[in-house]
């Protein structure tokens, strides 16, 4: 056997074995778009809905985060919908181009977002208000 045969058959052997990243890391692909946009308005609808829930009782004692928390229950139900769009349809792992760990982020998020904005939407039995 050639000394040839035994220096390129391991090479030739690695590189099958390797998996083809479908982007680079730093490629910008329309799936990892719509996952960083799905993260976003997710991120949006956490902030809106603290701020909600922080303010809840305004000065006079009325409940005064109806709006926000309403915008946070939607900003976090189409991100949840889009972020399982996008984990769902992935073709691959992480790297791959395919945008699944802004997918999780945007489920994560998402479900936090729609839990605030449950919270600030609800009544508290200490402000007064009985079901």
């Amino acid at each position: 056997m050639p000394l040839r045969h035994l220096i390129v058959a391991p090479a030739a052997a690695h590189a099958s074995v390797q998996p083809l990243a479908a982007a680079g890391a730093s490629a910008v692909t329309p799936e990892r778009i719509w996952a960083v946009t799905a993260a976003l308005l997710a991120l949006a609808g956490v902030v809106v809905g603290g701020l909600a829930l922080f303010r809840r009782t305004g000065r006079t004692g009325r409940l005064a985060g109806g709006t926000g928390s309403v915008a946070a229950l939607a900003a976090g139900l189409i991100a949840v919908v889009n972020g399982g769009l996008v984990v769902v349809t992935a073709d691959g792992g992480l790297g791959t181009g395919n945008g699944i760990a802004g997918g999780y982020v945007a489920l994560a998020l998402g479900l936090v977002a729609m839990t605030l904005g449950g919270l600030a939407l609800a009544p508290s039995r200490r402000d007064g208000h009985r079901p």
